[in-house]
């Protein structure tokens, strides 16, 4: 009955889970800090390790000959999402000054449309896509933080980016993949755990974000959230599809703004004071696009799935019936 039910929702088997999370870490977050296996299974805490056997799991299934084709997929995705992000911000920023343009500002917008939600994405990768869509996610790291909103507004040589963070997202998917391409029964023996975690990953996301944030935002920031999924996503979407040659629907998954996104505002004001009277209203507007694009982007990307297809269009098609 259950998992039927998850099987019917957009996404379910992430999307569900994480409103439930975030639900909980909203209005009892006491509940999911009582510590021992709770804490670590159920709370923020955890994203990170489930995420992490994820990308393990995927890189078990990863042939060394699909590398070029992650570089592709991933670097198209990448770099359009930072056009998007950085023309939008930077218009606006030239047109209207810092402040920007009816309470949205100009930091806000680089920081959320430059920055995507890997979780997001690779729950959805795996729901939808196929092990180079998933493996794309290690190039997508490259936009969790603050660089290419620094380099959006020009202060690229300033940025203090945490090179082994960056080695960090990658090994889990390097160590699978030596296992996967020695031992092929490794292979088949692991790469079913990568969709089991799905709702584990889905629940600790949501368990980070508090829903009182798109109330902090207010409209500007749900404005935001939905510049980010429905500009920034069509942009990357376009580019996708007549640049990659793809369907389209690992562009919507993107199209999303990280929780880490919330302290890019800071970090670019520490590093450029002439931003800093900005950060605050930029902190609780991105915080509000986290919230609405984790809602949105799974919608758009199972809409744009069952009509233009994806690789796992049949099994979908199948499990609703």
């Amino acid at each position: 009955m259950i998992l039927k039910f998850l099987r019917k929702v957009p996404a379910g088997m992430m999307i569900v889970p994480l409103l439930i999370g975030s639900f909980m870490n909203t209005f009892f977050p006491e509940a999911l800090k009582i510590g021992s296996f709770t804490t670590a299974t159920f709370s923020s805490a955890g994203a990170a390790t489930a995420m992490g056997i994820q990308l393990f799991c995927l890189g078990t299934t990863l042939q060394l000959a699909d590398m070029p084709k992650v570089v592709k997929r991933g670097g198209i995705l990448l770099v359009s999402k930072f056009i998007i992000g950085a023309a939008i911000g930077i218009a606006v920023g030239k047109m209207f000054g810092f402040a920007g343009v009816c309470g949205l500002t100009t930091l806000a917008i680089i920081s959320a449309v430059t920055n995507s939600n890997g979780s997001v994405y690779l729950a959805l990768m795996k729901t939808y896509g196929d092990t180079t869509d998933c493996a794309a996610m290690a190039l997508l790291a490259l936009n969790d933080g603050p660089l290419l909103t620094l380099i959006a507004l020009g202060a690229s040589g300033l940025a203090n980016v945490p090179f082994m963070a960056l080695v960090a997202t990658v090994i889990p998917i390097i160590v699978g993949m030596i296992i996967g391409n020695l031992d092929k029964s490794m292979r088949d023996f692991m790469a079913p755990a990568g969709d089991i975690l799905i709702p584990f990953v889905g629940f600790t996301l949501g368990a980070g974000i508090n829903l009182s944030n798109v109330l902090k935002g207010g409209v500007p920031g749900i404005v935001l959230g939905l510049i980010s999924v429905f500009v920034g996503g069509a942009f990357i979407v376009f580019c996708d599809r007549v640049i990659g040659r793809r369907p389209g629907y690992a562009g919507w998954a993107v199209a999303t703004t990280a929780g880490n996104a919330v302290a890019v505002p800071a970090a670019v004001g520490i590093i450029d004071p002439a931003w800093a009277p900005y950060v605050g209203g930029a902190t609780t507007q991105v915080a509000a696009a986290v919230v609405v694009t984790a809602i949105l982007a799974p919608l758009m990307t199972n809409y744009w799935a069952k009509k233009y297809g994806c690789p796992q269009f049949d099994k979908i098609k199948e499990e609703m019936n």
